[in-house]
């Protein structure tokens, strides 16, 4: 049976005779003392993990290991990759984390520690490739969303089911909701995954600038245009493109992003040649494109382009335990690369998760436990270590408490839907207007509240019983 592969990418070679004598009884080991060599190893030999020196240096005197790991997550986005610190440059592993990396581990380094690193490296990317094949998603985590609520179940589906085409998908959802993840997910299930995965913020670059860095442009196109150059469309042939920020877009590049959905076919900024490109398009936004649409400054058609699939991303608060999941991942996470002893949360501060709105949504949560984390003064995290208030704990409730909490919910709903109305509130709920007076008095509900101007008054029958609570104009 063969052994796994693994590239050790270090400019030290003790570093790579080390790991290589130190791996050899478990991987079949390949190493690389250069990015340049290490591109051709990820090319022809095609290890599931790579370990990278995130210092590995380069003529330019920049962290040559930071650019390489952009690459491979572009490129090779199943590939598994950790990243080898120095003392020195331990400020940037969690930047690497964020930028695409499973994991990170400090010189020098400690050998069977690392084997415990990188075999939970092979069993995440054996778990994504899996599921990249058409297994079904676990019941918390699919690639890197994770969630257990109905919502996300939703999401995680149809991630599933459309990844596997080659459909536009439109992903909407507030800020910090993970249109992202959702976008990265579906490239990682796709016959695409081998290719590269472009993500560009259309909301991000100048105006001026947004066309060439798209559609790229030939020698001459401008007064800096010293050479051609390829935009991300070209650069993401044969895999994906996100486009996050859609709205943001301006109407005369929305027609070029229309012909291309029409024909895969670009030209260059200053070009008069039509270049064909393979490329899937996922688009995101946090606007509401109808209402663009209705205002002119976004194309119809070119939204009908897009929503060939939408994907409609929960917020936070729509999402019930989901707060408490993400809250305990990130808590092990951080810990972990904060080398902070955390056991997890006090009761008041899960009642405080469970509790706040979450207007940032997921990266709020995720910054605010991370901020815990390091400020935590002991083993557990208190709402003050979130910066959330605390939520007392609601007492034993009776069977009878929970009943009245019940129907005076249906009391307001059914004057809602009515404008107030008290006789058509009562037909709605299916009881007399005099039960429903008694009951609105039980309550201490008003029906006036809830009349909206121009509403019709009640229509009271004539069998009707004539008595009228306070604030009814019947």
């Amino acid at each position: 049976m063969s052994r796994e592969k693994i590239l050790i990418v270090d400019d030290e070679e003790s570093i790579r005779s080390q790991l290589k004598w130190g791996l050899a009884d478990e991987y079949e080991v390949i190493t690389a003392a250069t990015a340049e060599e290490a591109r051709r190893m990820l090319s022809e030999e095609r290890p599931r993990v790579v370990t990278l020196d995130i210092t590995l240096s380069r003529a330019g005197g920049d962290e040559e290991g930071m650019v390489l790991l952009d690459e491979i997550v572009d490129l090779y986005p199943l590939t598994r990759v950790v990243m080898v610190t120095g003392n020195e440059s331990r400020e940037n592993a969690l930047d690497s984390i964020r930028r695409g990396a499973v994991d990170w581990y400090p010189k020098p380094i400690q050998l069977e520690e690392l084997k415990g690193i990188l075999r939970r490296a092979f069993h995440v990317q054996q778990i994504e490739e899996e599921q990249a094949a058409g297994m079904p998603p676990g019941r918390k985590r699919y690639h890197r969303l994770i969630g257990d609520s109905e919502a996300m179940q939703k999401v995680f589906s149809l991630v599933q089911r459309v990844a596997p085409t080659d459909a536009t998908v439109l992903v909407l959802g507030e800020n910090g909701t993970g249109k992202e993840l959702v976008a990265h997910a579906i490239h990682s299930a796709s016959r695409r995954r081998e290719g590269p995965f472009v993500p560009i913020n259309c909301g991000a670059i100048p105006e001026a600038l947004l066309e060439s860095e798209l559609f790229g442009h030939e020698r001459g196109a401008s007064t800096d245009a010293y050479r051609p150059r390829e935009g991300k469309f070209e650069i993401a042939n044969g895999g994906t493109i996100f486009l996050d920020e859609i709205a943001e877009l301006p109407v005369h590049l929305q027609v070029k992003l229309l012909r291309f959905l029409q024909d895969h076919i670009i030209e260059r900024v200053g070009g008069r040649d039509p270049i064909k490109v393979d490329v899937r398009v996922v688009a995101a936004t946090n606007r509401d494109l109808k209402a663009a649409i209705a205002g002119g400054t976004f194309r119809e058609d070119l939204f009908y382009r897009l929503s060939v699939v939408s994907i409609q991303m929960p917020p936070l608060r729509g999402r019930g335990d989901d707060s408490r999941i993400l809250a305990e991942y990130f808590l092990e996470f951080y810990a972990r690369h904060h080398k902070r002893r955390l056991k997890g949360f006090t009761q008041s501060a899960l009642r405080a998760i469970q509790a706040h709105p979450w207007p940032g949504n997921v990266r709020e949560l995720e910054n605010r436990v991370q901020r815990g984390v390091i400020l935590a003064r002991d083993a557990y995290l208190r709402p003050e270590d979130l910066e959330l208030g605390e939520v007392r704990a609601e007492g034993v409730r009776t069977l009878q408490a929970a009943r009245d909490d019940a129907e005076k919910r249906l009391l307001i709903e059914a004057l809602t839907r009515n404008a107030g109305n008290i006789t058509r509130a009562a037909r709605d709920i299916d009881v007399s207007r005099p039960t429903l007076h008694d009951l609105l008095r039980k309550h201490g509900i008003e029906a006036d509240r809830y009349r909206r101007a121009g509403a019709a008054p009640d229509d009271d029958d004539a069998g009707d019983d004539g008595d009228a609570a306070p604030g009814d104009e019947a």
